[in-house]
């Protein structure tokens, strides 16, 4: 991925931008499309991004499913010499 460095006076207005916005060159041709990068402010905007509630959350935690490390090693070096 490329990086594209702005001067301030660009930054400043991309900053103000609040959702995807194109990118135009001054003939109106649209070279691109810059999306903000949102960071939620604090931990309770955070929560209220997650599709899964509190109480969901917890469930999913005291599920204890799957297998152990260990034993994924062992099937993926077994796999490895094949």
């Amino acid at each position: 991925m490329s990086k594209l460095v702005v001067d301030a006076a660009l930054g400043e207005k991309l900053a103000r931008a609040e959702g995807m916005l194109p990118i135009c060159d001054l003939s109106g041709k649209v070279l691109g499309v810059f999306q903000p990068f949102y960071q939620p402010r604090d931990s309770e905007e955070a929560k209220h991004l997650s599709p899964f509630s509190d109480d969901e959350i917890e469930q999913l935690r005291k599920q204890r499913t799957g297998r152990p490390l260990s034993e994924i090693w062992v099937d993926l070096e077994r796999g490895a010499g094949q």
